[in-house]
Formats: C-alpha cells, structure tokens, sequence
C-alpha cells in the first residue's frame, strides 16, 4: 500500500510540474506575463543553455506545453510559408515540423512579418495563427485537425503594416480579433471542429492589441481605439464597455476584477456595481504610458515601459509612481516575471533582468546581439527568447 501510494504521489507530482510549467499563449497561460509556477531562488543570472536555428522569421512568442516547445515562422518571398514547429525543452532537439501556403494578404511593413501573432493551446491542441488570416490547428504531435483561411470569407480584412493580433484559447473556442480600417471583426472558432459560433463587428481601424480573459475565464477583454469591451466568450454578446479610447499597440492586464488600461496613460476599470453595462474606474494616471510593450502586474504593483526605454513601478492600488529605471534601448517585447523579478528584451537583443524589490534595480544582462522583438516565455526551468533566425533556452541558476 505504502509502495502504492508513493508511486500514485510521484505520478501526481510529474503531471502537476506539467501542467504548471505550461504557458499557453501570448504572455503565458492566462495573458499577463506571470507564470503559474514560480522559478524559486533566482539570483536574475542569465545563461544560454541551447539555441537552435529557425526556418524564418517570426515576433510570436514559443509556447510552452508540457515538455514540448511550439513556435511558429514564416518565410519565403512573400513570406507566404507557414511554418510551426515543435522542440523539446530540455535540449532543444526538433521533434517535428509542419509547412503551409498562406492563403490572404502576407505583404507586412519590413519590421513585422506574417508569423507575428503568437499561437495558442487549450493543452490539447495548437491553434497557429498569421498576419495571413490563416489559423491553423494541430493536434501536439503535429497531425493537420482543420484549416481556416478567414481572408476567403472576409477578403477585405486586412492592412499593408501586418496583423499581430495573436489568438486566445479559451472555454472550448479559440478567439482571434481581426481589426483592421476596413473589415474589422472578432470571431469564436470551436476548438474541436473549426466552425465559427460567434462573430461580432470591431471598430474600423488598425489594431495590434489582443484579447484577455478576465480573472473567472468566462468573457474576453478586447481592446481597440474605442476603448474596451468585455465579451461572453460562449455567446460574443457584449457585457459591458469602456469607451473612451486606448492604445492599439500595448495590451491590457488583469489582476482580480480590475484591468489595467493603456488609456489616458493607464486607467484601472473594474465592472460596475450600480450599472453593469458601464464599468467603473478605480484611478486614472496619465504620466504613466507605455510605449509598444505591454504592462504587466504582481499581487502589488504595475510596471510599464515608456517609448523612452524607461520602467516605472507604480501601485496597484492609486497608480502612484514608486519608482523608475533607464533600461535602454526600444522595446517591443512585453516583459514577463520569473522568480519575483522582471524580464525584459529590447530590440538589439539584449535581456535584463530588473529586481521590482530594490527600486527597478538592473541586477543582470544577457547579450545576444541579433534583433529580438518578441515576447519572451517562461518555463519551470528557463527561459524561452526567440528572433528570426533562432529560438534559446535560458539557464535561470
């Protein structure tokens, strides 16, 4: 019985380290730069444990499920090739590749490309996602489930900079905003089949930003210029909206039932208790703006990058400044916490390591000289940084 027991505790430990090592989408498992298992005793030390080469160029993030790496590439001379791929973690042996045609418009301005957008998984399946329009699916060993080619059924859909907008799985669907200044829309995919249950009109103008599940999972947080609007994630009916503007660049961020605006500088809005249809704002800070990258919250505070490279830390609570830090350089990867300390990337490809505890205090920095304008992610055991040419696994000792 003892033997028993110990065997079924140490199989439940594997499949929980699995489970919390994943980070399944754009600014991990659920879209706010956190992991769900914390690196414990971090100096902030970076090392290159392995790097592999890539077939093309790509800003989307790896995801991470299970022991297995995906990543997604475009390349040719229309970057009409769609690439994904799967490595293992632990020594970035490939363990397999999928090749497609782009089927719409792959013709992007020369410092995005098609593979932009981050794919996502429901642990389950792959859901790639392109500049294109072309969202794929794929079970994890890499077999072709279903093929949507979205600029067939809205040809006007699209925009001569690129799509960036990067999808979310979530309760059984897959959702991908596809806002642009002509055809703009938002759609629910089911997961399973490909079949579109939802599709709901979005503001006619450009947008890069992608969607957010709130805290309980059950609606979508979309931003666009227009604002914000909070979407049943079953049905595509809208619950509630905040409509005065933000970035189309900077995504939001969620802690508990408060998100966190790139509007106005940042602006904390939470549901209404009074109107549920008009969200109430908590605070409203306007010398705190972020620049291309994404802000990102602890339990605590609120941490930004401005267009200037600089990071400041402010409070949850007021948006009081608390302090800030010349990183250097451009951003346009979003940071992530690893450990209790952020990680950021700038576009030269250098990554720092900055400690939120000692005043954004820089206690690290990793060069690896070729232009990184992805968003990192974060495993169990590492790191995951990737250009155009490579992905690496960083050592976090």
């Amino acid at each position: 019985m003892i033997c028993r027991s110990l065997i079924f505790f140490s199989l439940l430990c594997v499949l929980n380290d699995s489970t919390f090592a994943d980070w399944r989408g754009f600014r991990g498992s659920s879209n706010n730069g956190l992991p769900e298992q914390t690196i414990e005793n971090w100096d902030g030390k970076l090392e290159i444990e392995w790097q592999v080469n890539l077939p093309g160029r790509g800003l989307s993030s790896p995801i991470l499920v299970g022991d297995r790496i995906y990543v997604t590439c475009s390349s040719g001379p229309m970057q009409e090739r769609l690439h994904i791929l799967c490595f293992n973690q632990s020594d970035g042996q490939k363990i397999w590749q999928r090749n497609f045609w782009a089927t719409g418009r792959t013709i992007t301005n020369p410092r995005t490309c098609v593979a932009a957008p981050s794919p996502a998984s429901d642990g389950k399946h792959i859901f790639a996602f392109y500049s294109s329009n072309d969202l794929i699916c794929l079970d994890l060993e890499g077999n072709l489930l279903w093929f949507r080619g979205l600029s067939y059924d809205y040809p006007n859909a699209s925009n001569s900079l690129g799509m960036a907008s990067s999808a979310l799985a979530l309760n059984g669907k897959v959702v991908v905003m596809v806002e642009t200044d002509d055809d703009s829309f938002a759609t629910g995919i089911d997961a399973k089949t490909g079949e579109t249950t939802w599709r709901i009109k979005r503001p006619e103008r450009a947008n890069w930003t992608s969607p957010v599940p709130t805290s309980d999972g059950k609606q979508i947080l979309m931003q666009s210029s227009a604002g914000v609007s909070a979407i049943d994630v079953a049905t595509g009916e809208e619950v509630w909206k905040y409509a005065d503007g933000a970035a189309t660049q900077p995504t939001l961020t969620v802690v508990g039932e408060t998100a966190y605006v790139p509007s106005h500088g940042i602006t904390a809005i939470r549901p209404g208790n009074s109107n549920a249809d008009v969200p109430e704002i908590v605070w409203q800070v306007g010398n705190i703006r972020p620049g291309v990258a994404s802000p990102i919250a602890d339990g605590e505070n609120l941490y930004v990058i401005n267009s200037s490279g600089v990071m400041v830390g402010a409070t949850l609570k007021d948006g009081q400044r608390l302090w800030q830090t010349r990183l250097g350089g451009k951003f346009s990867a979003s940071p992530v916490m690893a450990g209790g300390k952020l990680v950021a990337l700038n576009e030269d490809g250098t990554a720092l390591v900055i400690d939120p505890n000692s005043k954004g205090e820089v206690v690290s920095t990793l060069e690896m000289n070729e232009t990184m304008l992805g968003t990192p992610s974060v495993g169990s055991d590492g790191l995951y940084f990737r250009s155009d040419r490579h992905l690496y696994k960083i050592t976090v000792d």
